[in-house]
């Protein structure tokens, strides 16, 4: 009996212990209901977050994650467009085109601008394209060819790889430049950028994991740039380049008097311009650009100088013109004039102590007479000679495309004035325009400075009977200007030419020019000698001519030899060669050279 009494005692006991431990350890919120409250709340809100991300990653940014999932696979390849090519006037290449290829791998300082290493031909046969680096691979390109070397670098130029700050620059950003490419630099090249650079192609591949094609998705074809034919004359250039004796500066000029297209416009010292179609040196980029004769310098139409007597072809058209000066005009040849304590002397009476009596413009201009041209300046006065040369162009660029022109002077009283008006003592000031300058500007000396393309573009104004032409070297119908000058004043002037390169002028080098010994070729000529203030009184050597002439300017019956050529000019020629010497010694034999070039074609 006890012991049942003590089991159904315990069995109470343990009953109100679980009791209480079942009140006690679970929370009212956490039975029955409340649970599954909880456990449906933490679901939705799960379900909700993945169907918010599944709905961005699909709908809001799929486009998004799709691009990015597609550039993983493709690859958007350029096809770049043949430059066009530059062609002379007869259709030679000027500048032309060759295959290369790019070597394209991503850059580590930008991704988004790789890096491009231009490959020659041998290198692209050499490299391993099997086993390039991931992200590399292989485009084609074109390298610029030049066939004349130097022969016309100043005019048809070249080109180089546009820089980080041009890509800067909406101009660039616009037209689709990117990293690599080349744009032009100098000359036609720059001039018709636009019309040469085409318009690059796209190709759309898929590429593998390892950056190989695996095929092509799609193709835009690239457009060549447009071949642009310019004025010059290729072989003319070469003969040009190689009559210019080694070692001097100066510049040629050739051109047709009848509508300023350029043939020749060479600059010495030059440049190969196709060094520029490659990487450039240290050594090689310091030997152009920090070389003290300044290769890059086209002196053609940026240098300016002293003409000397080529500009007595302005003085005797103002004159005349200006009806100051006739055909019957004399004036004597004392050998100097005096000023003061001031001598002006003739080159003639200089050199050889002698005087040439009587003198009319005709045999001014044959013989280059000084005083002549002193007295002729006097009356004419400088403000109507300034007046005239700067209607010839001197003083203001001539208007040429190739960008650096330089405008040159034509020096007045009011120039002077402006110019020399630093000092504040009056009576140090010099200011105040002399006769003694008037002598100086109509000869071409003192403070006048024009450029080598100037002097010919004044020289056709003779050659093509009264019209200023602009310079050009596009193949193009005229683009020319009637000064409506007088026919008289152009023959006068014309006859003292021709009279110049004939027995008895200053032109001896051309004395009875022609391309053999049974065919002559007529020609009108000036030379000129400019002193420019060297220490060691040396000259710039100056000849300008125009060829053929016509037959009525031949002879008084106005019939010509059967053996001559004839005709209207087709051509003239401006040489400079610097502090080198007298203009007929220097100068002239380098016009003959080209001159027979032409003739003999």
């Amino acid at each position: 009996m006890k012991l049942g009494t003590a089991f159904s005692d315990s069995v109470i006991i343990e009953q109100k212990t679980h009791s209480s431990f079942g009140k006690h350890k679970a929370p009212v919120w956490w039975q029955g209901s409340g649970r599954a409250l909880l456990f449906t709340t933490i679901l939705f809100m799960t379900l909700f977050v993945l169907g918010w991300r599944l709905f961005d990653l699909t709908l809001i940014r799929g486009h998004e994650y799709r691009v990015l999932s597609d550039g993983n696979r493709t690859r958007e390849l350029i096809r770049h467009a043949p430059r066009g090519r530059i062609l002379d006037r007869t259709g030679r290449d000027l500048a032309r085109n060759e295959p290369v290829y790019r070597l394209i791998q991503p850059c580590q300082l930008d991704a988004k601008n790789p890096c491009t290493k231009i490959l020659s031909q041998n290198d692209y046969q050499a490299l391993d394209k099997s086993n390039l680096p991931p992200g590399t691979y292989v485009e084609e390109d074109y390298r610029r060819v030049y066939p004349s070397g130097s022969g016309a670098s100043h005019v048809v130029g070249y080109i180089g790889e546009i820089s980080a700050q041009e890509l800067a620059d909406p101009y660039y950003t616009i037209r689709g430049y990117r990293p690599g490419d080349r744009i032009g630099r100098l000359g036609a090249e720059v001039v018709y950028e636009e019309r040469l650079r085409g318009r690059d192609g796209k190709e759309l591949v898929e590429v593998r994991a390892d950056g190989r094609v695996t095929r092509t998705l799609g193709r835009v074809e690239a457009i060549p740039g447009e071949d642009i034919t310019l004025s010059l004359d290729r072989g003319l250039s070469e003969a040009a380049t190689a009559s210019f004796p080694e070692g001097e500066k100066g510049a040629i000029i050739v051109s047709r008097p009848s509508t300023g297209e350029i043939f020749v416009l060479m600059t010495s010292p030059s440049f190969d311009a196709n060094i520029f179609s490659d990487s450039l040196s240290k050594s090689t980029y310091d030997g152009l650009f920090e070389n003290p004769d300044l290769p890059m310098f086209n002196r053609a139409i940026a240098g300016t100088y002293p003409p000397g007597s080529t500009f007595k072809l302005v003085t005797a058209l103002a004159g005349l013109e200006e009806g100051l000066l006739t055909g019957k005009t004399l004036i004597e040849d004392t050998g100097e004039v005096v000023i003061g304590p001031f001598r002006f002397g003739n080159w003639y009476f200089t050199k050889y102590g002698k005087t040439e009596g009587l003198v009319d413009i005709v045999k001014a201009l044959q013989r280059s007479n000084d005083i002549f041209f002193y007295k002729a300046g006097e009356v004419i006065g400088i403000t109507n000679l300034a007046r005239w040369a700067m209607r010839l162009g001197i003083g203001k660029p001539v208007g040429i495309e190739i960008p650096g022109e330089a405008a040159g002077l034509m020096p007045d009283p009011a120039w002077k004035a402006r110019t020399f008006t630093i000092p504040q003592d009056r009576e140090a000031r010099n200011d105040q325009w002399y006769l003694g300058d008037t002598y100086h500007a109509a000869i071409g000396q003192g403070y006048v400075l024009t450029t080598p393309l100037q002097v010919n573009v004044w020289t056709n104004v003779i050659a093509n009977g009264g019209k200023l032409c602009r310079p050009t070297i596009e193949k193009v119908k005229s683009k020319c200007k009637d000064l409506e000058l007088k026919k008289e004043s152009i023959d006068l002037i014309t006859e003292g030419m021709k009279r110049a390169c004939e027995p008895g002028g200053t032109g001896w080098p051309l004395f009875n020019f022609g391309i053999d010994k049974f065919i002559s070729v007529p020609l009108a000529c000036k030379t000129g000698t400019s002193e420019f203030g060297d220490p060691e009184n040396k000259t710039h050597a100056w000849f300008t001519a125009f060829a053929p002439l016509p037959a009525v300017a031949l002879s008084k019956e106005g019939l010509a030899d059967s053996n001559m050529i004839t005709g209207d000019p087709e051509l003239s020629v401006t040489v400079l060669v610097e502090g080198a010497g007298e203009g007929s010694d220097k100068a002239a034999p380098i016009a003959k050279k080209i001159l027979e070039e032409w003739f003999s074609r």
